[in-house]
Parts: C-alpha cells; sequence; structure tokens
C-alpha cells in the first residue's frame, strides 16, 4: 500500500506487472473474509462427496491415475496387498477368508474392488491370479509371480518376495519425489519473489530515467 501511495503521489504510469501486483494486494486486504469463506465451502464440500459411495470411489480412482503420485499410491497398495495377503496365507487362513481381508483394509476401493472380483471368480474355479491381471491395476510382474505361488504351493513366499519389491520401490519412489518436489518449491517461489520485485522496481527505475 505504501509503494502505492507514492507511485500515486508521483504520478508514474505503472507497468502492467505492477498494476496486477496492485490489484491482487488491493483484493486480498479488502476480501480476505470472502476467500476464507470459499476455502471452507469447499473443504466441507470435498469432505461430503468424500463420504458419499460415488465420492469416495471417484477419489481413489483419482489417487491412481494421477499423475507421479498415482503410480506411488498403486505401488502402495499392491505392498500392503501382498503383504497382508502373505501373512493371512502363511497363518493358515482360509483363502476366502484371507481375500475378504485383504480387501477390507486395502485403503483404496478400487482396489478392494478388484480383490472382490478375485473372490467371486475363485467361488467359479478360476485362479486368482486371473482376475488380478484383468483388474488392469496388478503388473503383469505381480500377476505372474502369483500363478507361480498358486502352481507351486508357494503363494505366501511369492506374495512376500511381491512386498518387499514393492517395498523398495515405494522408498526409491518417495525419494525421487522428494528431490522433485524441493527444486519446484524453489522455482515457485524464486518465481514469486522475484515477480514482486520487478513490479516494485520497476516504476522506480522509470521514475529516476524520468528524473535524471
Amino acid at each position: 500500500p505504501k509503494f502505492k501511495e507514492l507511485f500515486d503521489s508521483l504520478n508514474v504510469e505503472l507497468p502492467a506487472a505492477t498494476r496486477a501486483l496492485f490489484g491482487i494486494s488491493e483484493i486480498m486486504r479488502s476480501y480476505w473474509y470472502a476467500g476464507v469463506v470459499v476455502i471452507a465451502a469447499l473443504a466441507v464440500a470435498f469432505k461430503w462427496y468424500k463420504n458419499t459411495e460415488q465420492g469416495a470411489w471417484q477419489i481413489d480412482m483419482l489417487k491412481l491415475r494421477f499423475p507421479v503420485i498415482g503410480e506411488l499410491v498403486q505401488k502402495m497398495a499392491i505392498s500392503r496387498f501382498a503383504r497382508t495377503f502373505a501373512t493371512l496365507i502363511h497363518s493358515g487362513v482360509p483363502m476366502m477368508r484371507s481375500l475378504e481381508i485383504v480387501g477390507e483394509t486395502a485403503g483404496n476401493r478400487v482396489i478392494a474392488k478388484a480383490v472382490d472380483n478375485a473372490r467371486n471368480a475363485i467361488r467359479e474355479g478360476q485362479k486368482i491370479s486371473v482376475p488380478l491381471a484383468q483388474s488392469g491395476l496388478f503388473p503383469g510382474m505381480v500377476t505372474h509371480m502369483i500363478d507361480i505361488g498358486e502352481e507351486t504351493g508357494r503363494l505366501s513366499d511369492m506374495l512376500s518376495k511381491v512386498s518387499d519389491f514393492y517395498d523398495q520401490e515405494v522408498e526409491n519412489a518417495v525419494k525421487a519425489l522428494t528431490s522433485l518436489i524441493e527444486p519446484c518449491l524453489i522455482v515457485v517461489m524464486g518465481g514469486i519473489v522475484g515477480f514482486i520485485a520487478v513490479s516494485i522496481m520497476a516504476p522506480i527505475f522509470k521514475l529516476i530515467s524520468a528524473v535524471g
């Protein structure tokens, strides 16, 4: 505000960037409460939508399809699926009950639906690897390992190997994502600071040139 008053008093013609900066500043000062209301309303609407069956499904699907993040979510879900399934099978829990528990603890409705479809397929005499492969959510390596486990009677061992592999994949993905976020934040913050600095300094330099 002080810079705006100074420039107005000197009758300096402001560049477009400076006018935009002052306009944004004025809106934020005058209508900050509207922003709070909008954010609160969006938060309430999102929470309500997330609690609906369709909303929860769409959000879980979006998590899996979101660029970069979706791949990480999928790997985490597969690791959790394989680890839980392996533990239950190794503990002697029946296959159908194990899949039911795995679906309930999947943490993602889309993954849980694929597991439920696998349960139904097993009732019809299919192998578990077939419906999982058809879901498109489980990579070929995973379904191939499960198929080998079914054929050899070492399903829990194969699932443990899958879980170990994806635990490492998740760790690597998190490290890569962290290393990507840091420079992005630096660029964004640098851009914001640079825009503000240029917007303020440009009319000052213009005024100095006019006086000189």
